[in-house]
């Protein structure tokens, strides 16, 4: 008897949020990768919670979600990959209708996004922060049944709608840098419900999500014209969107998902029962690092990160930093690191002085105000508890204090972002009369340690170093 065959199963769907030039130059390529190993029982859909990226938005959707990737070693080796496993680029609406109607069909099965670390208004303690009025306007709106910006707003319409139409449970997966991203992004969404008073909704996301924690790698820049025209010259494709990325690419993913994942452990995911010590170097050696670098680089004059690691005293500022300060943390006889991290703090400055990327120092050098308390608070705390020298990670905050205070003073030569940053908080920190202690002292930042006479003292040390530095880098 010949064995029956029929028409394949309907592919699955894992529906994404933030269709921008990371998500497309990481989760896409891997999915693409998968689809291209012959494994097509995946699919992406992939849309925007706010009215930005019209243009690049538009030419998607007319190119039915294929676009190129470049990318570049850092030997300016280039190459060329057209991804073609978006499906489904979602047209941006206020209400989001595209968005939830994906996430309320049975074979939507994750639904991922890539937010920025101000993105999940949690404070110190991990609790929703509720003085940011575009959170309180989305508890409003939740409350009236609507759907609202912000990731908790987002993802409270498409699960009450996917709760509604009885579709079954879902994986919500973080593709970003946030530390312990998936416990996280639950503890925020569970008080948003509390906070809307929605119990049968709470309690069905309870029951029918799972939360990875994930952590992702991979330098994208903003795309430019060159970009563009490159892609022209070695494709013949006029490729409005084009980007590129570095060729280095990792992805480490806690294998917790509640409906089933497509198999990217056979293109290179490393699927693992924990990610902290994953999560702890990258966010330290890599996250810190480039920030390190373009807060300094800022200072000195340049405009893209690959300039100033390539500049002795910033990149010894960095490797100092790393190897003085990080790594005695990470590995310690009681807890021996399963990453050889001297070799990938020199992996990391090598991706870092890769000239091709042009990453600018603007795109790199945004939200201070989340990155010195997620990314270089915790190794001053630990130093500290182990009464050791904060002197080399001292530095970090030191150069993003004179770089405030360069902001305070308009003299940065493009424009800053910092969601979390109160501006007028920011400039009276800068007006105070001891500028080291005010800033010391400010909790958003250092929690716990603010105020800290020991913060102070190495603070006030780095700041002398930072003032030389800028002094021999003027014009």
């Amino acid at each position: 008897m010949q064995p029956t065959t029929g028409p394949a199963p309907a592919p699955l769907t894992m529906l994404h949020l933030g269709l921008g030039s990371f998500h497309r130059a990481h989760q896409a390529q891997y999915l693409h990768q998968l689809q291209q190993s012959g494994d097509r029982r995946w699919v992406l859909a992939s849309g925007n919670l706010r009215a930005d990226m019209a243009d690049t938005l538009a030419a998607l959707i007319a190119q039915n979600g294929v676009y190129t990737l470049e990318t570049v070693t850092p030997r300016t080796e280039r190459s060329y990959t057209r991804i073609t496993s978006i499906q489904t680029v979602v047209p941006y609406s206020p209400g989001l209708e595209g968005l939830i109607r994906i996430a309320a069909d049975a074979s939507t099965r994750i639904i991922s996004f890539t937010v920025t670390e101000a993105g999940y208004y949690l404070d110190a303690q991990n609790r929703l922060d509720l003085a940011f009025p575009d959170l309180l306007s989305d508890l409003e709106r939740a409350r009236a049944g609507l759907p609202g910006s912000t990731l908790y707003g987002a993802l409270t319409a498409m699960l009450r709608a996917r709760w509604r139409a009885n579709a079954g449970p879902v994986t919500l997966l973080n593709c970003d840098n946030l530390r312990h991203n998936g416990e996280r992004a639950r503890g925020g969404l569970l008080e948003f419900l509390e906070w809307i008073g929605d119990q049968p909704l709470l309690a069905w996301v309870r029951s029918n999500t799972s939360f990875p924690n994930a952590m992702v790698d991979r330098i994208t820049p903003r795309p430019s014209a060159a970009v563009r025209e490159r892609v022209k010259a070695a494709t013949g494709v006029d490729d409005p969107a084009a980007l590129m990325a570095e060729s280095f690419l990792q992805w480490v993913i806690e294998d917790d998902f509640i409906a089933g994942r497509p198999a990217w452990e056979t293109v290179g995911v490393e699927m693992v029962s924990g990610v902290q010590a994953h999560e702890e170097a990258k966010i330290r050696l890599l996250n810190a690092t480039h920030s390190c670098i373009a807060w300094a680089g800022t200072l000195a004059g340049y405009t893209y990160i690959h300039e100033g690691t390539q500049d002795p005293a910033i990149r010894r500022f960095a490797y100092d930093y790393i190897t003085d300060d990080v790594i005695p943390v990470l590995d310690t006889p009681e807890h021996p690191s399963p990453i050889d991290l001297a070799g990938y703090r020199d992996v990391v400055l090598d991706r870092f002085s890769n000239p091709a990327i042009e990453d600018t120092n603007q795109r790199v050098a945004m939200d201070g105000f989340s990155k010195i308390p997620g990314f270089i608070s915790p190794t001053i705390h630990e130093r500290l508890a182990r009464g050791e020298s904060i002197a080399s990670v001292a530095l970090l905050p030191a150069l993003f204090l004179a770089y405030l205070q360069r902001w305070h003073a308009g003299q940065i030569p493009y424009a800053y972002e910092d969601q979390a940053m109160d501006p007028a908080l920011a400039h009276a920190l800068c007006e105070a009369v001891d500028p080291v202690a005010a800033f010391c002292a400010e909790r958003l930042l250092w929690g716990s340690l603010a105020g800290d006479p020991r913060l102070v003292h190495a603070l006030r040390g780095a700041m002398v170093r930072v003032n030389q530095f800028i002094q021999e880098h003027q014009p």
